[in-house]
Order: C-alpha cells, then sequence, then structure tokens
C-alpha cells in the first residue's frame, strides 16, 4: 500500500481541492488499507502461542481453529527476521522448520514482539559459547561482493523490476518511460558514431539486461552484506542483510548436504561458495541457502568438518574421457547452428539481417562458453568415498557442485544407460539426498563396474539388467 502514498506525494501540488481530489482518486485503495488493518488485528486478537515443556503450540483462527504443534527436538531451524519497516514497532517475523512438508513449505510463520521473541528463541536450537568453534572462516565485504557479481542475474533483475512496475503502478509506469526514451536517444547517437551499424534495437536490448543485472546486483549485496557465522558440534548461527536483518539458527544434524558450488571462473581461481540443504533455510522467496560467500577452497581448512565441508579430496571413481559425447554432443551442436540459422533468417527475412547477425554473435558466446564448461565438466565429474561421507562432483547447465553428505541421507539410487552405453560399459549415475525438495546430482560417462562398486559401498543392490 505504500504505492498509492507516494502516488499522491508524486502528483501533489498547492491547491486547496488538492486533498479532496486526492481522496476521492484514491477510496477504494482506503477501503483496501482498512480493510487489511481490520483482518489483521482480528487475527492478532484470536491468535495465541503457549509453550509446553516439549513442544511449541500456536492456536490460531476465528471460525475455524487452527492449533499447529511443534516438538522442540524436531526443530530443523529458527528464523528471525528483522524488516526495517517494523522496527518502529519493535517486531519482528519468526519463522520455525522441521523435516516435515515438501516444496520448502513453513511449519510455523509469526510476527511476535520482543517479549514473545525472546521466550521462543529461548527453546530454539542455539550454540554454546564455551563449546564455540574457532578458526570459521568469515566473510568480509570483498567476499560477499564477489558473491553478488557471480550469484547475481538478469532474469533476477527483470523480475524485480516487473514487480515494481505492476505494483507500483503510475509512478513505475512514467519512470520507465523517461529511462526508455534516454536510452533510446543514447543508443541512437551511439549507432551514428559506430562504423558498423549495430541496431538501435539490439543496443536496448543489451542495455537493459545490463541494467537488470545491475539491479540484482545491487539487491544481492544489500541482502548478503554484514554476513557472519558461528557454531558448534550442534548447532549453527548465521546472520546477514543490511535492510532487512536475519538471524538462523540451524541444528547441524539435520542439515542433508552441503554444497560448493562454482562457475567456470570461479573454478578457475579456486574459489567456492559454500550453500547447505537443511530445512527452512533459504527458503524465503529469492534467498539461496548460503553457508560462506565466495572464499578460495584452501582457506577452508578443517574447522567447517564439523559440517560436512571438506575440500581437497580427489575422486575415488571419474567420469570416463571415452564418454565425451555425454557432456559435450548437444552444447557443440547448439553452438554449430546458430550461425546457419543466421544465414537461414537473413536470406528469408533480409531486412532484419544486421539484427539477426548481432542475435547470433549474442548467442554464440554463451554456447561456446558452455562447450568449455562441460568439457571441464567431463574433467572433473565423479564420486569419492570415505568413511561415512560421499562426495559427489557433477555439473548443472553452467554451474559446478560438489556435494558432501552423510551416506545414510542418500534417498535414492539411480541408473541411466542407453544403448551405445551398454555397448561401452558405461552410464549415468544420480543420486537424490534426503530433504523438502528431492534433489538430483547426476554424474555421465561413468564406468557401470564404478557404478556397481559405489551403489554396494552405500549399501544398495544392484541388478544385473544394466550392462557392464
Amino acid at each position: 500500500m505504500i504505492f498509492p502514498l507516494i502516488r499522491g506525494i508524486y502528483t501533489y501540488h498547492f491547491d486547496k481541492d488538492w486533498l479532496y481530489s486526492w481522496i476521492k482518486g484514491t477510496w477504494f485503495d482506503i477501503a483496501v488499507l482498512g480493510a487489511i488493518l481490520i483482518f489483521g488485528f482480528v487475527r492478532w486478537y484470536f491468535s495465541r502461542i503457549d509453550f509446553t515443556s516439549e513442544e511449541l503450540v500456536h492456536h490460531d483462527g476465528v471460525f475455524i481453529r487452527v492449533n499447529t504443534y511443534i516438538p522442540f527436538k524436531n526443530v530443523s531451524s529458527a528464523t528471525i527476521e528483522s524488516p526495517f519497516f517494523m522496527l518502529p514497532f519493535n517486531a519482528v517475523r519468526f519463522r520455525c522448520d522441521t523435516r516435515a512438508g515438501i516444496f520448502k513449505t513453513v511449519d510455523l510463520k509469526l510476527i511476535v514482539g520482543k517479549k514473545a521473541r525472546e521466550a521462543i528463541m529461548q527453546q530454539m536450537p542455539d550454540i554454546n559459547e564455551k563449546n564455540k568453534i574457532d578458526g570459521i572462516p568469515q566473510p568480509n565485504s570483498l567476499s560477499v561482493l564477489l558473491f553478488s557479481v557471480f550469484f547475481s542475474s538478469g532474469f533476477s533483475g527483470t523480475i524485480y523490476l516487473a514487480t515494481f512496475f505492476f505494483k507500483g503502478g503510475d509512478i513505475a509506469y512514467n519512470i520507465t518511460m523517461s529511462s526508455l526514451n534516454l536510452i533510446t536517444e543514447e543508443t541512437a547517437k551511439i549507432t551514428d558514431k559506430l562504423l558498423l551499424k549495430i541496431p538501435t534495437a539490439a543496443i536496448f536490448i543489451g542495455v537493459f539486461f545490463i541494467g537488470s543485472w545491475l539491479v540484482s546486483f545491487i539487491v544481492n549485496l544489500f541482502r548478503y552484506g554484514m554476513f557472519s557465522i558461528d557454531c558448534d558440534q550442534n548447532c549453527m548461527k548465521i546472520s546477514y542483510g543490511i535492510i532487512e536483518r536475519k538471524e538462523y539458527r540451524i541444528k547441524n544434524s539435520h542439515i542433508n548436504y552441503t554444497d560448493l558450488r562454482q562457475n567456470l571462473i570461479m573454478k578457475i581461481m579456486g574459489a567456492v561458495a559454500v550453500n547447505i540443504s537443511c530445512a527452512g533455510y533459504g527458503a524465503s522467496k529469492n534467498r539461496l541457502p548460503v553457508l560462506l560467500p565466495v572464499k578460495t577452497e584452501k582457506s577452508l581448512g578443517k574447522n567447517l568438518q564439523v559440517i560436512g565441508v571438506y575440500s581437497g579430496i580427489e575422486n575415488d571413481y571419474s567420469a570416463q574421457v571415452a564418454g565425451i559425447g555425454s557432456y559435450l554432443l548437444i552444447p557443440l551442436l547448439i553452438a554449430s547452428l546458430i550461425i546457419p540459422s543466421h544465414d537461414w533468417a537473413a536470406r528469408l527475412f533480409p531486412q532484419f539481417s544486421e539484427l539477426s547477425f548481432f542475435v547470433a554473435v549474442m548467442l554464440e558466446i554463451p554456447a561456446v562458453w558452455f562447450v568449455i564448461v562441460k568439457l571441464v565438466a567431463l574433467m572433473t565429474s565423479g564420486v569419492a568415498i570415505f568413511d561415512d561421507k560421499i562426495i559427489i562432483r557433477c555439473s548443472k547447465w553452467t554451474k559446478f557442485h560438489t556435494v558432501v553428505s552423510s551416506r545414510e541421507k542418500i534417498a535414492k539410487l539411480e541408473f541411466e544407460q542407453n544403448l551405445l552405453q551398454a555397448l561401452s560399459g558405461r552410464c549415468a549415475l544420480s543420486i537424490w539426498f534426503e530433504g523438502e525438495e528431492h534433489r538430483k546430482f547426476k554424474i555421465k560417462a561413468m564406468k557401470v563396474k564404478d557404478a556397481r562398486k559405489i551403489a554396494h559401498i552405500i549399501g544398495y543392490k544392484v541388478g544385473d539388467k544394466v550392462k557392464a
């Protein structure tokens, strides 16, 4: 409801009839705001939080009463969110999650004051200051900056801009149209000065996506700024956020797996971003389950092994170079078809040949990049097994993953084999892990014999239908 207010200020002028005309034009906004306030008051009045020695109980509902029981021993994570607009009211959002449920649904979500927050958090998982693990690598400003650079995207920025446009109404429309006119004028000047004429529409598209990426980058800087982490043998505490501060308390035994993520540049630099899979962490909209923003793999050390972060362990079973087709066939096919597609489009629509050429070049760059990524994935993918742990190295699209988990948290194993793979004794091995959402990690071009050994070690029986 902030936008009707901004619209009123935006259209303000010194006129004795301004207030009357503004109210007359916004009666529906005021009515909706009143309904929201009444609805919120009624829900608050009939909401109650109780404690027993073993569980938290929330009573909610007016005509239909809903009682939610959360046993303290089953809590995987607890979250306190402190949006800036709630600070004057000394209120916070409280979220509580267990391993029950699917699709990252929140088990309990409340808005509470200081007294209720303190009473609830005394029952939630927390670190013991006396047993706190020393030497945990703390993210610095550079780490958060690099994380924002590597994990921002034009797509995310476009979503933020679209949200602002749809919610902002006339204000967003006016701002957007002014920006579009300015960009159009500037791109026209640029194309006049270039010897190689680039279509104005093409430059506009490029500027738009660069701007969208920049929006996503700035959002991530504010979202993950002031990042800190502390942990002991049983629990970890993670805090981040500049405008909207978030504090997470996570039970270590409820972490499904850790995921060291990289893109190609990060892999070349030896840098990783450490994520974890745990119910409730990173479940908020547009949040990543980040344990550590960008760090060099060598700087992780051994202090994080208590929460499943391992580095420097070689594969015991690797993808086979002979299975290069599994990794490069589709990327090479895409890369080889882009320029011929431009030639075909230029003959069919010669008036758009310049735009077609620009689009082809812009598509060829990520296509070649994708080929390089998959070539590196072929050389690095594989599985390592030691003690009760399993490490999986694989790639998804342009991202590399090093997944570490306990063997007991593997939920499913799958062998995939086509006719050519059956003749050559190779297969694709897919492994699923426990969690609210079942995540699959797939290693292609594995020897069938190696895949069977892996299945045997982690306690799965494999039949003879998969040909070695």
